[in-house]
């Protein structure tokens, strides 16, 4: 076995997106703006505070954090909860699919039997946005 393959053996490649997913789920659930050290702490594994710094600039560049000033560094806090950016995740993919009734006939048709319940009472108001899902069962 070669030495890079060794090395990625034991190291895991991550997936597209999910170190900010780590990142803005560890500023989601905090009770404040968090500095990148402080984020780093909440991590799993060991990453490098660099790499942690960089994830925070590129949130930041997006749009989907603010910071502060907070010593020589920035603290760092997200724009909107965790539902919210969710939201506007899927409402930015349904708008770049080239036929939009395809797309929500497909989603609608892969919910599971709670998710379509909620779904309905959802659309018929008789839950309020952010409410959390009342499944029977």
């Amino acid at each position: 076995m070669r030495r890079g393959s060794e090395r990625g053996a034991r190291r895991r490649r991550r997936a597209n997106g999910e170190l900010e997913a780590s990142v803005l789920a560890a500023l989601w659930a905090a009770d404040g703006p968090r500095t990148a050290a402080q984020v780093n702490e909440e991590l799993p594994g060991e990453l490098a505070y660099t790499t942690v710094l960089t994830i925070l600039s590129r949130l930041y560049d997006k749009g989907v954090l603010t910071r502060h000033r907070a010593g020589r560094g920035y603290a760092y806090a997200p724009v909107a909860d965790a539902a919210t950016h969710t939201a506007d995740q899927m409402r930015s993919l349904l708008e770049q699919g080239p036929d939009r009734a395809a797309v929500l006939s497909r989603f609608v048709s892969e919910l599971t039997p709670q998710d379509e319940e909620l779904l309905h009472r959802l659309l018929a108001g008789q839950e309020g946005p952010g409410a959390t899902a009342r499944l029977p069962g």
